[in-house]
């Protein structure tokens, strides 16, 4: 079952690496907006998409197995029918790291896969409101 408990949200929010996967170059979309947010928060944003160099003076990846370091966050902004395959990847490395589907993103086979797997999952909920409304 996906962490909605306030308390291992805010554990999960004490974390400060974040991987975005689908992370956008375009300001005003939430896939830019929100992580630009978590920047400013001073979490350690790394943008994947193979789309781009560089998103907020960091370098972008083309993957997750491209990202160096361990990951704490996994947060997807893609559609929902892509993380399947994003969780995939995701359990091919840092066996501690959160994913973390924003809001409208969900893939319950995938969320039940993960936490199979010993990883906590967070679905359909959007960091930057969760983020203010418990540590802002």
């Amino acid at each position: 079952m996906p962490v909605s408990s306030d308390d291992e949200l805010r554990e999960i929010l004490a974390l400060d690496r974040v991987a975005v996967v689908g992370c956008s170059t375009s300001p005003g979309k939430d896939a830019h907006e929100i992580p630009k947010y978590l920047h400013e928060q001073g979490y350690e944003v790394i943008p994947v998409n193979p789309f781009a160099d560089e998103i907020f003076g960091q370098q972008a990846y083309d993957s997750l197995s491209e990202v160096p370091g361990e990951i704490d966050i996994i947060d997807v902004f893609r559609p929902s029918e892509e993380v399947s395959d994003i969780v995939d990847a995701a359990l091919e490395r840092d066996e501690d790291a959160v994913i973390w589907l924003q809001l409208g993103i969900h893939d319950d086979a995938a969320v039940e896969r993960a936490e199979a797997a010993g990883r906590r999952v967070v679905q359909d909920r959007c960091m930057k409101p969760t983020h203010q409304q418990l540590l802002g």
